[in-house]
């Protein structure tokens, strides 16, 4: 066949044939009518009466038949006569379903379908994506005929249905903030459709948007009764209702708890703990593990590892009891003793096994390898779980593994136990919020724990949710009613308390620990102790290769054994941590072991310096000729190399948690300038929004030691820093005042980076309070500190806020020159952020100067920058701008679906007003597509913010508000 399996055609879109990726000739609209007629019945006849039809409809010209063989004659040439043939009395297409792409969406969905079923819902919405993505435009675009036009109907229809079935996936999975946007687009573009309504009703309600969900509701019931005269569907009606009354089945759903078997006494395995709770997964995965396994008659082995009192005993006891029906020639137990310094011979233990499957004494070899022939021997045809507890290593378990088919082995050890074959490795965690709260409530009781819910969370908190220490913590409650948990909570949040608090009776916490900490190697102890003096959540093999001065190869080699001696956690590719009360027992470690005593300082010093020498790093690296990194502290330690700006933001991003956490422990005498420099040089995780409250929190603390230890310079660039996070959160006149108390130390201090960072930051916090005039002084001074120091960035920078300025006293026309002459300045400077700020400031200009087209192409640049920079505020704010321009240029819909990305990149930084800003921005939009009931319901809660703000915008949104259908725009 000539070329068939290379032919690809669409319908999905225009009518259109390819070869071998080359777009082929398909005539005029009535010859792809005829070929869309032929994609439409494939691998079978279209009789010339269909054909006619679906060209020409009932009323057919007279020489149809004619023009239609010629029309078939023409696409055979193209296609080739083994691919269109004539076949009684009509034509077919030979051609595979994939050849086509309607084929292709419908092999993706069936996919879907069956996923589904497999409970594979990731790979669900995968797929439903794909399909999606096929459509090219309108299907069978510029076709003629009825046949045509019902098949366009149809493929729109099937397109909508496979998008509504994938939002409803992302509303089931949480995903309600992100799918407004793309809800609100479609609902604009198909008006009418009450599925998708429905769907973005739920979503904004999910949102916390009730008053928008309910406005939803109102636009469509004033749009149907305008133009069907009916009613909303019964279910979007029933919907309103429990918006109304706020139904809790509206939430999240939930998955069903699972409920335990009945468990029954076991022959040789350990009674179970009565209160065990949780881990439902876990017993699961594994009792099913061994389970199929055993009914496959292949042997099974399964390894639990994980820290000392995570519970891998009481788990692997519960996975024993649950499986032990599928066992009926016995259940096998042994303690091996791995932690204690005389731990179980195996030849001892095998013996013991002899005895309880009937081998006498005398019987028993005296070798370990005779007596593990006998063992395997005596399990041969049998099916019996063997369950080996608090295994020391590999090597001590080899020798007890059944190794026949039908039996099973599921072992326990503090150690990963990699050198097992074919073993089914899982590593425990600890223990959910909630499991652990059930845990506790177990305990101590379930009404005491209801009365005290909040306290008895922060006391399974303050356990790191283990839950041995959760047991013992409970314990003492239970053994004292006259305590309350609040109390208890209390005492637990002193950390050099908290592992004394841990004990009850013969149970202690720093015990377990010490067991595990006394079998480290020297290089492992030290590792141990010195990675627990850091306060981030977690580190990297870079970092830690600074803190403990060691090459970085052989740093990664003793991370990976301290986490194999389940002393440290993975957490994920790259990342280490204690647990947190594994932590706070490193410290006692490293006080009291540690020498000499300077060596934790140093440790610390060296991570500072790693972390501000590859921050420096990440700066040049985003802003090339910036000078600010040359007025920063030295450093000791070398930082890491940056390929690219996306790999330095990826760095500065990813590591934000452990570095903020750092500057707040180096908030001392001999730390604290690298410390504020650390926070400069980091300046962009304050608009980040998921960092932004923790840099704030660390200048707040670098500010006070600055303050205590009168050190005017470190406490000006601190109080820079605290502005410009202030400013990032909308807290404008706290921003306010730490500039101008920044600017009274810069009079005195001699720092030429200061008195360009200091006015700059003044003329933004002026900007904000409406003091336009005062800010355009700032912003000429600042210029003038950037131009003495040599910095054509920052005065570039300058010039962009400048612009601001100028545009808010009404000269947009300067405003554009000046944010001209500062994106020329930072493109020539390859400045990274700083040209997407530009751009930011030059959009808003043009647009005042009515020049939209150019304005969105600006800010459209801008939003590339700023998502490629993983920022979400300030693509957040191009995306409010840019849907100004979308307003001001009569494009509504586009404006609702830049305001509602705006949104949502600004919820969790901005504040309150810039919040308000955009739903008031958002509101225009709505109105101009008639949505004009959730428009009122933006309006009303932007009105309440600026009231509450006591902000000038109050006046225009109240004039919306009572504007008639608040079509004003």
């Amino acid at each position: 066949m000539r070329g068939k399996e290379a032919l690809r055609f669409s319908v999905l879109g225009p009518v259109r044939v390819w070869r071998d990726g080359t777009l082929l000739p398909s005539g005029s609209p009535q010859q792809r009518a005829v070929l869309a007629g032929l994609l439409l019945y494939p691998e079978r006849t279209a009789t010339t009466p269909q054909l006619i039809r679906a060209v020409w409809g009932d009323d057919p010209p007279a020489m149809a038949a004619a023009a239609l063989r010629t029309y078939a004659s023409r696409l055979r040439k193209i296609l080739g006569r083994d691919v269109l043939v004539s076949e009684r009395g009509g034509y077919t297409l030979r051609i595979e379903p994939d050849a086509l792409d309607r084929g292709r969406a419908e092999r993706l969905v069936d996919e879907a379908a069956r996923a589904g079923r497999q409970g594979d819902r990731g790979r669900v919405g995968e797929l439903l994506e794909a399909a999606v993505a096929l459509w090219d435009g309108e299907p069978l675009a510029g076709i003629p005929g009825p046949f045509a036009e019902n098949q366009r109907n149809h493929l729109t229809n099937w397109r909508l249905e496979l998008i509504e079935q994938r939002l409803e996936l992302d509303l089931e999975d949480g995903a309600h903030a992100g799918v407004v946007s793309e809800l609100t687009a479609l609902t604009a573009e198909h008006p009418l459709r009450e599925p998708l309504r429905e769907l973005l009703m739920l979503a904004l309600y999910r949102s916390g948007r009730q008053a928008e969900a309910l406005g939803v509701y109102a636009d469509l019931r004033r749009l149907l009764a305008d133009e069907l005269g009916v009613e909303p569907d019964r279910r979007l009606s029933d919907l309103r209702q429990r918006i109304l009354a706020a139904d809790p089945g509206l939430s999240l759903p939930t998955a069903p708890e699972a409920v335990d078997a009945e468990v029954p006494v076991p022959r040789l395995l350990p009674p179970g703990i009565r209160d065990f709770t949780g881990r439902d997964a876990f017993v699961q995965d594994l009792t099913d593990s061994l389970v199929s396994q055993a009914r496959a008659s292949v042997m099974a082995i399964s390894s639990v590892a994980g820290l000392g009192g995570v519970g891998k005993t009481a788990l692997a006891v519960r996975i024993a009891h649950k499986a032990r029906e599928h066992f009926l020639d016995g259940q096998l137990y042994a303690d091996l003793r791995g932690n204690n310094k005389n731990p179980a011979e195996p030849s001892a233990v095998l013996g013991g096994f002899l005895r309880a499957l009937g081998t006498a004494d005398s019987a028993i070899p005296d070798s370990l390898a005779e007596q593990g022939a006998l063992y395997r021997s005596l399990l041969e045809g049998r099916r019996v779980l063997v369950l080996l507890d608090n295994a020391r290593d590999a090597d001590q378990v080899q020798a007890l593994l059944p190794r026949t088919m039908g039996c099973a082995a599921l072992v326990t050890s503090r150690r990963r136990l990699i050198g097992l074959p074919d073993a089914y490795l899982v590593n425990l965690d600890v223990m959910a919020p909630e499991e652990a709260l059930e845990l506790f409530a177990s305990i101590v009781g379930e009404q005491r724990a209801t009365a005290e819910r909040k306290a008895a969370l922060d006391v399974v908190a303050a356990c790191g949710f283990l839950p041995l220490a959760i047991r013992i913590i409970a314990s003492r409650l239970a053994a004292r009613p006259r305590w309350t948990i609040e109390s208890v909570a209390t005492s637990l949040t002193d950390e050099r308390r908290r592992l004394d608090e841990l004990q009850a009776d013969d149970l202690a916490i720093r015990a377990v620990f010490e067991v595990g900490y006394r079998q480290l190697e020297p290089a492992q102890a030290r590792a141990f102790r010195l990675l627990g003096l850091p306060d981030g959540p977690d580190i990297s093999p870079a970092a830690a290769s600074a803190a403990l001065d060691l090459p970085r190869d052989d740093t990664k080699d003793l991370l990976e054994s301290l986490v194999d001696a389940s002393q440290l956690e993975s957490t994920a590719p790259g990342r280490y941590r204690h647990h947190d009360l594994m932590r706070l027992y490193a410290r006692e470690c490293a006080e009291r072991d540690e020498q000499p005593p300077s060596e934790c300082e140093s440790a610390m010093s060296r991570l500072l310096d790693f972390y501000l020498a590859t921050a420096k790093t990440v700066y040049a690296t985003d802003r090339p000729d910036d000078r600010l990194i040359e007025h920063l502290e030295p450093t000791a330690v070398p930082g890491l190399p940056m390929r690219n700006r996306r790999e330095a933001h990826n760095w500065l991003y990813d590591e934000a948690p452990s570095l903020l956490a750092h500057v707040h422990r180096s908030a001392g005498r001999n730390t604290l300038r690298r410390a504020v420099d650390l926070l400069l040089a980091s300046r962009d995780l304050a608009e980040s929004g998921t960092h932004g409250q923790a840099y704030t929190a660390a200048a707040e603390a670098a500010c006070e030691a600055a303050r205590a230890m009168s050190d005017t310079r470190a406490e000006v660039r601190a109080r820079v820093c605290l502005s410009h996070a202030h400013v990032a959160a909308g807290r404008f006149e706290e921003a306010d005042r730490q500039a101008a108390a920044a600017m009274a130390g810069c009079v005195i201090v001699d720092d030429p980076l200061s008195a360009g960072l200091v006015s700059n930051q003044q003329g933004i916090v002026a900007l904000y309070r409406n003091r336009h005039g005062d800010a355009q002084d700032h912003f000429q001074q600042a210029i003038g500190a950037f131009r003495r120091n040599g910095d054509r960035s920052g005065e570039a920078s300058a010039l962009c806020d400048i612009a601001r300025a100028q545009l808010a006293m009404g000269d947009p026309r300067s405003a554009v020159r000046s944010a001209e002459r500062g994106l020329d300045i930072l493109r020539t400077l390859r400045a990274g952020l700083r040209v997407g700020n530009a751009l930011y400031a030059l959009g808003m200009a043009l647009t005042a100067r009515s020049q939209h087209e150019r304005a969105a192409e600006v800010l459209l640049e801008a939003v590339d920058i700023f998502r490629g920079a993983r920022h979400p505020f300030w693509e957040g704010m191009t995306r409010f701008r840019l849907a100004e321009a979308h307003l001001a240029a009569d494009r509504p819909a586009r404006a609702v679906s830049a305001a509602e990305r705006a949104l949502g990149l600004l919820g969790e930084v901005g504040g309150d007003w810039r919040r308000a800003n955009v739903l008031t921005v958002l509101g225009k939009g709505l109105a101009g597509i008639g949505q004009t009931a959730r428009a009122h319901a933006c309006w009303t809660e932007a009105l309440s913010t600026y009231r509450e703000l006591a902000s000038p915008e109050t006046e225009e949104v109240t004039r919306l508000l009572a504007t008639p259908l608040g079509l004003a725009q």
